[in-house]
């Protein structure tokens, strides 16, 4: 069982930055944030494996959002600029297994990042 845990949110306005942490206490096969609006469905946002060969953007993130990762402490990184309202939500890491490396099977407990006007 692989725990994970979530820094970094809060409240920020339109335009600035944050940056979310994700400290993972064993190894996995691929590491990705999510996040979920009030009253919408829980969304992909970025992941990455730990070589960073391959990483992967949602469209409405693309070009401001970095998705990196610390290997030495199994930890990875979400810089979010140029924020905007719409990405208010609480934002999860979650983790694939190398025993099922197709299934997001770890989840972290979730940071809210709020973005105001």
């Amino acid at each position: 069982q692989v725990q994970l845990v979530e820094s970094g949110g809060g409240l920020v306005q339109a335009g600035g930055s944050l940056r979310l942490s994700c400290a993972a206490s064993g190894r996995t096969f691929r590491m990705g944030w999510f996040r979920q609006a009030p009253g919408k469905e829980r969304e992909f946002v970025a992941s990455r494996d730990w070589s960073g060969i391959n990483i992967a953007y949602a469209d409405s993130v693309k070009g401001r959002f970095t998705v990196s990762s610390d290997n030495a402490k199994n930890t990875i990184y979400l810089q979010m600029s140029n924020l905007k309202p719409e990405d208010t939500a609480v934002y999860y890491c979650a983790a694939r297994p190398y025993s099922i490396p197709s299934r997001w099977d770890y989840w972290g407990q979730g940071t809210q990042v709020t973005v105001s006007i």
